[in-house]
């Protein structure tokens, strides 16, 4: 390994363990599936399917691939899995190439309602190869299902998604799947954020409502940067060749040879998803999102959703009156890790939305309970408080070039601020008693 890689590792793996990873999207593997991630693995190219590769010398990586499909079936309850996603992105551009032709409709959630990129948002190229619409959410925080089951009735859209990047609430994936069926529609079932919740049943599972399952696994599951996607019985029982469909799109059509050992890191993910002491980290992940969002709300903070019934926490900082951007530098400043995310009905730009966006996966990785939460809550609280103190009057002004100096400004500020220095060494003491696993 360079040296100058090994010391920016390092220095990552201090950044990591001195800061509280809020980020909801993240998470941390285990030991064992970071080291299946750096093994030898990596060094074998396997264009193919275990039984059918077009490259010798396949033999034990078709025992490690199809290690993964059977753990991810089981854990799923589907009858067909795809293990070779390279992440979420691919896996639904996969979903796409495999379902729809070119210039179909296709209905989403929409990006600044918490939607994600990849279903046929204009800034995606899924948007220039199909006809993409969208539904949103209503102010508080819920499904809009008036406008969704319009949409769905108007433009019978090929595909109907549900998941994304924001969303708060438990999904109804019933309902999503008599509007899909009603439309004629392909009901996909994006659960890369809950894919660990669903895993460890914490949160329902669409196996019985949804065609197809799609989860990344680096969030809830905790695994390598990946993607799985899931054909279910009712997905079969609309088309028998589906699962046939699925994987011809992602190989030949959309990658090479698969990244084995991310494959065999994922296999070890999967098993340890299905214990029972996986089960009771997810019902705390749970716990404490439900907790800090309490406190939170207590400490004056608008909440999309009135709280959270997921790993997942959405702040409307409107009342507070700072944006996202604003608030999210502050916060690392101060050792706390956040990002910024649009809310909806939003006037900001996605770069400097009106909101943040938290999660309780990472630290209750760590060990972090709900007296941990309580702390976690007061500290942002300061922080906020704090940074509407530093920032200028500049910021998010109509003038755009007053308002990049003083953004600048901003950012050199709050990382020399007494007050966020002091909570920076607090944040560092605090997470020392939860070392990363």
């Amino acid at each position: 390994m360079a040296d100058e890689i090994f010391q920016l590792i390092r220095k990552e793996e201090k950044r990591q363990a001195e800061t509280l990873m809020l980020i909801p999207s993240e998470n941390y593997a285990s030991r064992a599936v970071r080291r299946a991630l750096g093994s030898v693995l990596t060094n074998k190219y396997s264009e193919g399917y275990p039984g059918k590769r077009y490259y010798q010398g396949t033999s034990i990586i078709d025992e490690v691939e199809q290690l993964a499909i059977d753990r991810a079936k089981k854990l799923f309850g589907a009858p067909h899995a795809n293990v070779q996603p390279l992440s979420g992105s691919p896996a639904n551009l996969a979903i796409l190439a495999a379902i729809c032709k070119v210039g179909e409709p296709i209905l989403s959630q929409h990006l600044f309602m918490g939607g994600h990129l990849s279903m046929g948002q204009q800034a995606s190229v899924s948007s220039q190869y199909y006809r993409a619409h969208y539904y949103g959410l209503t102010k508080k925080g819920e499904i809009d299902w008036k406008q969704l089951e319009a949409q769905a009735k108007k433009i019978r859209p090929k595909i109907i998604f549900c998941g994304g990047t924001a969303f708060t609430k438990i999904f109804d994936f019933a309902r999503f799947g008599r509007i899909a069926d009603q439309a004629g529609a392909y009901f996909v079932a994006d659960i890369s954020h809950i894919g660990g919740l669903v895993a460890g049943g914490a949160h329902p599972t669409p196996k019985n409502e949804a065609h197809i399952m799609m989860t990344t696994t680096h969030k809830t599951l905790r695994g390598p940067r990946g993607a799985i996607i899931m054909v279910t019985k009712k997905g079969l029982k609309k088309d028998p060749q589906l699962a046939d469909k699925i994987d011809r799109a992602v190989f030949p059509g959309l990658q090479g040879g698969a990244h084995n050992n991310n494959i065999a890191a994922l296999a070890v993910a999967l098993k340890e998803a299905g214990t029972k002491s996986f089960k009771k980290y997810v019902a705390q992940v749970v716990k404490n999102s439900q907790i800090l969002a309490e406190e939170l709300i207590k400490g004056g903070f608008v909440l999309i959703g009135s709280g959270s019934q997921n790993h997942l926490i959405w702040l409307d900082l409107n009342n507070r009156k700072i944006d996202g951007w604003t608030a999210a530098w502050a916060l690392e400043a101060a050792g706390i890790i956040v990002n910024r995310q649009t809310i909806p009905f939003d006037r900001r730009s996605s770069y400097y939305p009106s909101g943040l966006r938290l999660g309780t996966p990472a630290v209750t990785s760590q060990g972090m309970g709900i007296k941990e939460m309580v702390i976690i809550a007061q500290k942002i609280k300061k922080v906020i408080a704090r940074a509407k103190k530093i920032a200028p009057r500049d910021i998010g002004g109509l003038n755009k070039q007053k308002d990049q100096r003083a953004r600048k400004k901003f950012k050199q500020e709050v990382w020399a601020d007494p007050e966020l220095i002091t909570i920076k060494k607090e944040v560092k003491v605090f997470c020392q008693r939860f070392p990363l696993p």
